[in-house]
């Protein structure tokens, strides 16, 4: 692969979010939530790239049109955000690299998204993904994932402050994981179809099946955090932010 590989960007995005239903078209300033990572999408895009919503509601089919996306139905049994990307991937067997662009982090950056993209390409792994330094107000919320990561690979993640300071040192350097993953192909076609593994049921964290099933996700660290949407709350604190 190289810097002109074709590359698949795909939004997830469904409106029966568990913690915050309709998310996706909540609206920050003049443009919903999932406007807002359309256009971050289009920003990163580089001649032979494409940008996809993959939706199972028809609310967001329309709302998506009407900003000019190009978005497709993919089925109510999708299981997570990686299942929908991959029900797109089927049927664009030309991208040979698919980004997992989560439908509730307006704030993403476009160099992200290349920065992950350029991660996968140069790494031998069959997924990458992002870290940032983690805030302090951030370490024991539960809602940001963590990662312990060596030498460009994530070795952990966990909704728990890892790694655990056992002497109280406070000179830990706490990463925080920003939910954006790319992924090879052929990789997360088979991915989608793993069932749940232990720690992932445990954590909710659907990163972990890669992990212990042996294979590696490749990290590349970014000073351009984002900030998820899982709550109203995040909502509030959103719309009090510049866009």
């Amino acid at each position: 692969m190289s810097a002109r590989t074709p590359v698949l960007i795909v939004i997830p995005a469904r409106y029966g979010s568990t913690r915050f239903p309709g998310k996706a078209l909540a609206t920050i300033g003049s443009r919903t939530m999932l406007e807002h990572v359309y256009r971050a999408a289009k920003k990163a895009e580089r001649p032979g790239w494409r940008t996809v919503i993959a939706t199972d509601d028809r609310r967001i089919l329309l709302a998506a049109k009407k900003f000019g996306a190009h978005v497709v139905m993919t089925s109510a049994r999708c299981r997570s955000g990686s299942d929908r990307c991959a029900a797109v991937a089927r049927n664009h067997p030309r991208f040979p690299v698919v980004v997992n662009l989560q439908g509730d982090e307006p704030f993403q950056h476009p160099e992200n998204i290349r920065l992950a993209v350029r991660r996968l390409i140069e790494s031998g792994a069959p997924v990458s993904t992002l870290v940032t330094d983690c805030p302090s107000k951030d370490v024991q919320n539960p809602n940001v994932a963590k990662v312990a990561a060596a030498r460009g690979r994530a070795i952990f993640f966990s909704r728990s402050p890892i790694p655990f300071d056992r002497d109280k040192t406070g000179r830990v350097r706490y990463l925080k994981h920003i939910g954006l993953y790319v992924f090879r192909r052929a990789f997360l076609l088979n991915f989608s179809k793993w069932p749940e593994t232990p720690l992932e049921r445990i954590e909710k964290l659907e990163q972990l099946r890669i992990l212990e099933r042996g294979f590696s996700i490749a990290a590349a660290h970014t000073r351009r955090d984002s900030a998820g949407i899982d709550t109203p709350r995040d909502l509030a604190r959103a719309r009090r932010r510049t866009l």
